[in-house]
């Protein structure tokens, strides 16, 4: 098999940053080797720092840059108001004529004859998932999380043509989302009322074992993984296996390093924040968090 020279993808920020930050984070991914940026509250609705007007203005800031630029929905989608701010969002993009990343069934209806991109939380496991979603209009999906290298082996045995393949390689994993808002549960705040605590932790709040060892990451309604995914070895043989995106889930360190290092080949570790361990262990067939030293 011919390998694929793959396209460097940035997926959209989970935190919640400081306005500041994320716009100077932005102008930082104009300039990087990225070709495709993801925008857009994928976690919270309740988030205000950026409003859709915001996004699709950095959205054309980017595009005028040279990104390919995709708006991406909401994941979870469990009030009136999100599902009207879901509605306008896919309304406002194509009118721009942006891509939509649909990360829930319920956007996928809304783009249904449009292109759009199969976010990763659509649980496409097999071929008959991937024929169905490419019927309904889709382009490219990106595999789920849990996916191993041999599994998502077999199932690009059985893509249909024409569909592309975006694959995490590196940033922490998003491992389930809730309707309860587990930050501010921990601070002893109902959600509605939960002084938007999560701005205070952009890498998300670490939780613990009672043995004090990395366990999970809180992100608002969002639980993450504690330790950041980091595919950069394997690039390669993922590129190998017919992967057209490299997928990058920004954290607050060594994400702009992590991009570079695709883009050069590198194999070298970047720079993660300070306590946060490596995984790769789903991509071996073993429990995520696990680290498999390759050479």
């Amino acid at each position: 098999m011919e390998m694929n020279i793959s396209l460097i993808s940035v997926a959209p920020v989970s935190y919640y940053w400081q306005r500041e930050d994320l716009l100077r984070f932005y102008a930082d991914i104009a300039e990087s080797a990225a070709q495709v940026v993801y925008l857009g509250e994928v976690v919270c609705g309740r988030r205000h720092q950026m409003r859709l007007d915001d996004w699709l203005a950095l959205a054309h800031t980017l595009r005028d840059a040279g990104k390919t630029v995709v708006l991406s929905t909401q994941t979870l989608i469990d009030s009136e108001s999100d599902r009207r701010a879901m509605h306008k969002l896919v309304e406002k993009a194509l009118a721009a004529q942006f891509q939509v990343e649909a990360n829930d069934l319920g956007a996928v209806r809304v783009l249904q004859d449009q292109s759009f991109i199969a976010g990763p939380h659509l649980n496409a496991y097999h071929g008959g998932t991937l024929s169905w979603l490419v019927a309904l209009g889709a382009s490219r999906f990106v595999v789920p999380l849990e996916m191993s290298g041999s599994e998502l082996q077999r199932l690009l045995a059985e893509i249909p043509a024409g569909l592309q393949c975006e694959l995490q390689v590196w940033g922490r994993l998003a491992l389930a989302f809730s309707a309860r808002c587990f930050t501010a549960r921990h601070f002893r705040l109902q959600k509605d009322h939960c002084e938007f605590r999560c701005i205070e932790y952009p890498d998300g709040l670490p939780l613990q074992t009672r043995e004090q060892g990395e366990f999970l990451t809180l992100n608002g309604i969002q639980t993450q993984s504690a330790h950041c995914l980091d595919l950069l070895a394997q690039t390669q043989e993922v590129q190998t296996l017919g992967v057209h995106v490299l997928r990058v889930n920004p954290m607050s360190q060594g994400t702009l390093e992590a991009i570079e290092a695709l883009h050069s080949g590198s194999h070298a570790r970047q720079p993660l924040p300070a306590g946060i361990g490596r995984c790769n262990g789903y991509w071996f067939d073993r429990p995520g968090m696990d680290w498999v030293e390759t050479a």
